[in-house]
């Protein structure tokens, strides 16, 4: 089983490349952060390829499953370890991990909701984490992302979405027409969330196959955006409120189709 190597300089390669998988400069690689996301990324037979844990780290089961796996494992010192954390208060672990493969594939038979989630133009990753958190919840399989959007795999999105990007079907780098043309290839109702429309989300029949799609926190959909869904449907408020959180939204709407699918 693979043994600790202290590592004792801030220039060490691994370091170096590590740092560069934080800050977004490989593509296939993920930056895990955290006792309880590494848990989760073990826990969904992510591929990880290496660890590095501070020297007083004591989590003995993950260790222990990354020594059966064969993992190098990385030991620093506090203040080196601060070098590669992404977080002010590190809890002791990072992983470098392969990133989940991505597809192109819509079947929705198996997906406790007939629907695909796509996120047009999400630009915050807590936002975009936390609402991949929510989709998971709502029992969702199929999630894509378009351009212009944060990256689900980054250090702050991971974490947001505890473990969910793991999980889901993500399809990344998409075209907004690309996607609404895939959704009419494969059949499905194309639903767009919209504060200025009549048609409360109560109202529509989620238990038919369906692409919902959200567009950015700030400017939502643009009028051609909207012109090619078949339709549009808000979530009623009260006076005086203009929105609700992205998630909480996108939580209203996945968890209404998911009461009407049982």
């Amino acid at each position: 089983m693979q043994e600790f190597e202290p590592i004792t300089s801030r220039d060490n390669r691994r370091l170096i490349d590590a740092r560069n998988v934080r800050d977004g400069n490989v593509n296939n690689l993920m930056f895990i952060e955290g006792k309880r996301l590494a848990d989760e990324a073990l826990r969904s037979h992510i591929e990880i390829v290496e660890c590095f844990v501070r020297d007083d780290f004591a989590d003995e089961a993950i260790i222990v499953e990354l020594k059966k796996q064969n993992t190098f494992i990385g030991t620093l010192p506090e203040k080196l370890f601060r070098s590669i954390a992404d977080t002010d208060s590190p809890q002791g672990i990072v992983l470098v991990a392969k990133r989940p493969s991505s597809s192109q594939n819509f079947e929705i038979g198996g997906s406790q909701l007939p629907l695909v989630l796509c996120l047009n133009e999400i630009n915050n990753p807590s936002n975009l984490g936390a609402v991949l958190r929510t989709a998971e919840a709502a029992g969702m399989t199929k999630v894509m992302i378009s351009n212009n959007s944060a990256d689900p795999f980054s250090p702050k999105a991971l974490r947001a979405s505890m473990g969910s990007a793991f999980r889901l079907n993500i399809t990344t780098g998409c075209e907004f027409d690309e996607a609404i043309q895939s959704a009419v290839k494969n059949n499905l109702h194309t639903v767009g969330a919209d504060a200025s429309s009549t048609r409360n989300y109560t109202d529509v029949d989620w238990t038919k196959p369906r692409m919902l799609v959200i567009g950015s926190e700030a400017h939502g959909l643009s009028p051609e955006q909207k012109e090619t869904l078949d339709e549009l449907v808000c979530i009623p408020m009260a006076n005086g409120v203009e929105s609700l959180n992205l998630a909480v939204s996108v939580g209203v709407l996945l968890f209404e189709a998911k009461r009407q699918n049982g």
